[in-house]
């Protein structure tokens, strides 16, 4: 029996698949070792899980055989944020875990990775291979002169050589950071001349959308602007010969070398991720080996129910959060599925025909993806061989009512859909999959275990039902050690504890429903507000491009010094439809019944295009900046947008409005 407030779900886990899943062996187990609520299911377990929060990270530590190289005193000797101490005392390295299956004979003649590029055939990487590789590669990285704590980079898209990089790196102890390849120099050098460091991993180029790309110039100026390097090493995807100064890949990884693993403290640096950058330099977030590896395990081998049996498949590049996430599929023994190439080339339906063909289990990609397959009348559960897929996740923005049913209708109905969110700010989710729990449409199934996560109105009160700040009011081990060149922390603290000291807020709205799930509604630094009443940018996209002639579209709300609010929504139409009198009484008219009055855009403006970040997000805040009549040069780092020539046109429609 369901109530207005608990509407029938989507889709609800079967017995058996409640039964199978490790969060439940897990919830049995810690109940007998840790006295975790054997009853009561998924919320019972989270709540604990918040409650006692040592006693939970101690617990996840034990259940995935946590090796550590020296125990740890304590779980928690600090809960500040920031500033939480976690597993002090200890030490232990992430490529060790990821490597572990590896040390099965029986699994080592096995897949660790699937490589896949755009003739969509795919090519394996077996464990023993994957961890001879990596023991070569971290051997020559040390006679390189590589030390903890030494920064190593990498311009690489999604190939195998960018994973063994990486392990290699942590093996050492050292610190990585990547950067995907259609990133232009200026986004680069923003990035890397930030942290200095002593190797860099490049390509030669890439293949994209059938063509290859030649980024040897680029090359050529990284290493002409990063003085820091020692050393550079070439990997010939497109067959050219390695410059002159460089190592070639193939030599470095060609010894049959056992990896030596550095013991580090577990708070010492894994990797540098970085924010999109939209308004100056990106933030280079600084995670730590112990924090990340435990993290991973969680939030892989219990939320995304992933075991050596799985094969887990994320569209990503190595210029997202979501690259490092799926690299730790490792750590559960899982086979990971590399794809290097378009989304959707040489069709729309690739990323389907990649899952069919590698026989993934958990099947990641976007939410506009999946949107974009919905309007291109994609049919994936007619047309591909999705039987191994138990799992289809989404992130990167909300995925819209539309998706869940187009997912659930068009693929299986006994499909677990998760959309989940998070950020590169934590390389985790804050919410997301559960796999014993229901989904609702437009909703992520819960919080994720040991997330604290609540909604908060702007006194600090907690609510339900209703939208509020994204919080987390506890630490998570996988919040950045710190801000690299932030020595007093104060860019760290003021990025998420200024308006909620003690407390993490993460700049998105959301929605904690009465049964517990969360709905996202957009970031909150660039919400709507008409009256008093907030709204979510995500909404409105939602409604809007259902419509056949919007591709996309973006909304933006401006707070006027005459007290007024003007409220334009910018569309990038479909190929040979018209933004006439028709097609905008139908934009306003869609909005004004799906939504509500508030939501009605005052004016419909068409654009060549969307502007995003590089990883594909809309560029909310510096257009509503532009607008506001920011000069270009100050509302937007051009390097962290995919189109800088879009632009122009925000900051004139501002100068415009200025004047008139």
């Amino acid at each position: 029996m369901t109530s207005a407030s608990t509407p029938q779900p989507l889709w609800s886990p079967g017995p058996d698949r409640i039964a199978a899943a490790r969060i439940t062996a897990f919830q049995a187990w810690a109940a007998e070792r840790f006295g975790a609520p054997a009853a009561g299911g998924y919320p019972a377990l989270h709540r604990w899980s918040v409650d006692e929060l040592d006693t939970f990270w101690q617990a996840v530590a034990e259940w995935f055989d946590v090796r550590f190289t020296t125990p740890y005193e304590s779980v928690l000797a600090d809960r500040a944020m920031p500033g939480a101490r976690w597993f002090t005392g200890a030490t232990l390295n992430y490529a060790e875990h990821a490597l572990r299956a590896a040390e099965d004979p029986a699994r080592a003649d096995e897949a660790a990775l699937l490589h896949v590029d755009e003739t969509h055939e795919a090519v394996p990487v077996t464990w023993a291979e994957l961890r001879r590789q990596v023991g070569a590669l971290s051997a020559e990285l040390r006679a390189l002169g590589v030390r903890p704590g030494d920064r190593v980079s990498g311009y690489l898209p999604n190939i195998p050589e960018a994973v063994t990089a990486l392990l290699a790196t942590a093996a050492v102890g050292a610190v990585w950071t990547s950067c995907a390849p259609d990133f232009g120099a200026r986004s680069v050098l923003d990035r890397f001349q930030q942290v200095e460091p002593v190797v860099l991993f490049t390509v030669d180029g890439y293949r994209y959308g059938g063509k290859e790309h030649d980024r040897r110039d680029t090359v050529a100026e990284l290493r002409a602007e990063l003085p820091s390097l020692r050393a550079v090493v070439h990997i010939p995807l497109l067959g050219t010969d390695a410059p002159e100064g460089t190592l070639a890949w193939s030599e470095l990884t060609a010894a049959a070398t056992e990896p030596v693993f550095e013991a580090v403290p577990f708070d010492h640096p894994l990797w540098v991720l970085y924010s999109s950058g939209t308004t100056g330099l990106p933030k280079a977030i600084v995670q730590s080996q112990g924090g990340i590896l435990l993290e991973h395990l969680k939030q892989l081998g219990l939320h995304c129910d992933l075991g050596p049996e799985d094969r887990f498949f994320w569209y990503t590049s190595t210029g997202w959060m979501m690259w490092n996430f799926l690299v730790s599929g490792l750590l559960t023994g899982t086979t990971v599925v590399l794809y290097d190439g378009s989304p959707g080339y040489p069709d729309t339906g690739a990323q389907w025909r990649i899952a069919e063909r590698t026989k993934a289990t958990l099947y990641g990609t976007s939410a506009a993806y999946v949107m974009a397959c919905r309007k291109a009348e994609v049919h994936p559960g007619r047309d591909f061989d999705l039987s191994s897929v138990k799992c289809v996740a989404t992130t990167g923005s909300p995925l819209p009512p539309d998706g869940f049913r187009w997912l659930h209708d068009e693929v299986a109905e006994d499909l677990w859909i998760a959309s989940v969110s998070g950020g590169t700010d934590v390389c985790s989710c804050f919410a997301g999959a559960v796999p014993t729990l229901p989904v609702h449409i437009g909703e992520l199934q819960a919080a994720c275990l040991g997330t604290d996560l609540q909604a908060w109105d702007p006194s600090g009160k907690p609510l339900v039902g209703e939208v509020g700040e994204l919080v987390v009011t506890n630490p998570m081990p996988s919040m950045p050690i710190h801000f690299w060149n932030d020595p007093d922390g104060s860019r760290y603290r003021d990025s998420y504890f200024e308006m909620f000291p003690g407390a993490w807020r993460h700049g998105d709205w959301i929605t904690i429903t009465d049964h517990g799930s969360v709905v996202i509604h957009g970031r909150s630094d660039s919400t709507l507000n008409r009256q008093g009443v907030r709204m979510g940018s995500a909404d409105i996209y939602e409604a809007v491009e259902r419509l056949p002639e919007i591709k996309e579209s973006l909304v933006i709300g401006l707070e006027e010094p005459n007290g007024g609010y003007w409220m334009p929504l910018f569309v990038h139409l479909a190929p040979g439809a018209t933004l006439d009198d028709d097609l905008r009484a139908r934009v306003k008219t869609t909005i004004r019944e799906q939504l509500s009055p508030r939501h009605v855009p005052d004016e419909i403006i068409e654009v060549p295009a969307i502007p995003h970040t590089l990883t594909g997000k809309r560029i909310e805040v510096p257009v509503k900046r532009l607008l506001q009549g920011t000069p270009l040069a100050k509302a937007v780092n051009a390097g962290s947008v995919d189109n800088i020539d879009l632009l122009p046109f925000y900051e004139e429609l501002g100068r415009t409005r200025a004047q008139g």
